[in-house]
């Protein structure tokens, strides 16, 4: 039999944990995404209000995807110093720290590069907390309680991403209009986050379970560990197809990539710089509610459809909605002359389509890691998808000041051609993700 290199990372099922999971898997989970939607949607309306161009934004922003690149680098490393609670329990007050180090070096003179570093310190931990509670979660938890509990975690994951680039951003522009101070009024948002995020750190020391699998394990070298890692990345290389569908993980979301880091910033600049004049309060419900609903719902639909009839017979009608959607920017950008109303149903659309095509990458993502060593594998994908964002919105801002919004949107339209493209490469099983094809097998 051949040997797993990750083997001493296999641990006895998990019994219950003594704890009931309601009290502590929405918390974590809500803790999970807030860090994440702070540093790549609030950042980038924070620095527009701050005065930065649309090119410093994306570029900055972007580079803050490195973390969650690199993440699957350092993440066996984990294993041998602590539990997953100790991590979970240290990022998190680490999180908390960097929050009000934002909150406090806001309003200096050096901001820029003040706040960059806490936002940085912010996202290695964040990265860091993400590998924790994912796997706090399997070992804490039954098989069938993880099952149980996978809505709830993700639907709390969502409930921080409305609050985080919804509430926050609409309470920052709230104390916009009171204070006539920006700098003022995003340091008190930030203040108040920080405390949030301090209440939710000492509520996971005390309640947080210590199932028994969860301890440091030390019997492995790291110079074993290093070879093991290096087996299980050529095995990630020699699967079927990996120039398609790395091409694929790379390129699928470039409309979106570029789109991503120029739509928010576009909703908020004055129509006589190309935007829509936007309130803070206003891009926060769009973009942070309304917007959070279309993607939640399109990804609920596209998992349901996914799950009927598998992810071949799905592939190409979530391919056009995450490409042709982009088209109500197109139109926004071309007649400035709209209504709140009708800017909320455009943004509802294009994020709906979103959610329903992206169905397709995660689907893929799963499929091609099947195997062995599934879980590590994954770590790769999340790894390429993670890339996918950073390198195309490190340009977003630069290109879009050098040809304007309305050509910029026409040059997303056209990248969604090379979604199509990659796509085009593909071989999956027709069986795959099919419900009959899971009920067979149990």
């Amino acid at each position: 039999m051949k040997r797993n290199p990750y083997a001493y990372n296999e641990l006895p099922q998990p019994k219950a944990a003594g704890r009931n999971p309601w009290k502590w898997i929405p918390t974590l989970y809500f803790a999970e995404a807030l860090p994440y939607v702070t540093v790549m949607s609030i950042s980038t309306v924070m620095y527009e209000r701050m005065g930065l161009s649309n090119s410093e934004i994306a570029l900055y922003t972007s580079a803050l995807y490195l973390p969650w690149v690199i993440k699957p680098v350092w993440s066996p490393f984990i294993d041998l110093a602590r539990s997953k609670r100790w991590w979970i329990v240290a990022m998190q007050l680490i999180i908390a720290i960097a929050i009000a180090g934002v909150a406090f070096t806001l309003p200096s003179v050096h901001f820029l590069s003040l706040t960059l570093g806490f936002f940085w310190l912010m996202a290695f931990s964040s990265a860091t907390h993400d590998i924790a509670a994912d796997g706090f979660y399997m070992m804490a938890l039954t098989p069938h309680e993880q099952s149980l509990y996978v809505g709830i975690r993700s639907t709390f994951y969502r409930i921080a991403t409305i609050a985080g680039s919804g509430l926050l951003i609409m309470l920052a522009g709230t104390l916009e209009t009171f204070t006539r101070r920006i700098a003022h009024s995003w340091s008190i948002t930030f203040y108040i986050l920080a405390v949030f995020f301090i209440t939710v750190t000492a509520y996971h020391f005390f309640h947080l379970p210590h199932p028994a699998c969860d301890r440091t394990r030390k019997t492995i070298s790291a110079d074993r560990l290093l070879k093991d890692i290096w087996l299980t990345i050529v095995s990630f290389f020699r699967k079927p197809q990996p120039v398609s569908a790395l091409l694929f993980m790379l390129l699928y979301r470039l409309p979106e990539a570029l789109l991503i880091k120029i739509s928010n910033l576009f909703l908020i600049k004055p129509v006589s710089e190309g935007g829509l004049g936007l309130s803070t309060q206003e891009v926060g419900f769009v973009q942070g509610t309304v917007g959070v609903l279309g993607l939640t719902l399109g990804g609920i639909i596209g998992g349901i459809a996914a799950s009927r009839d598998g992810l071949k017979k799905w592939l190409w009608p979530m391919v056009w909605s995450i490409t042709l959607p982009d088209l109500v920017y197109v139109y926004l950008s071309y007649f400035h002359s709209h209504s709140f109303l009708l800017v909320n149903i455009m943004v509802f659309i294009e994020q709906f389509g979103y959610g329903f095509g992206f169905t397709a990458y995660m689907l893929f993502l799963i499929y091609y890691s099947r195997g062995e060593q599934q879980t590590s594998h994954y770590a790769y994908c999340t790894a390429f998808m993670a890339l996918s964002m950073m390198i195309p919105g490190a340009v977003a801002g630069k290109l879009q000041e050098a040809v304007g919004y309305f050509h910029f949107f026409l040059i997303v339209m056209a990248c969604c051609l090379v979604t199509v493209g990659v796509t085009a490469l593909l071989k999956i099983d027709p069986e795959f993700g099919k419900k009959e094809t899971h009920e067979k097998k149990e």
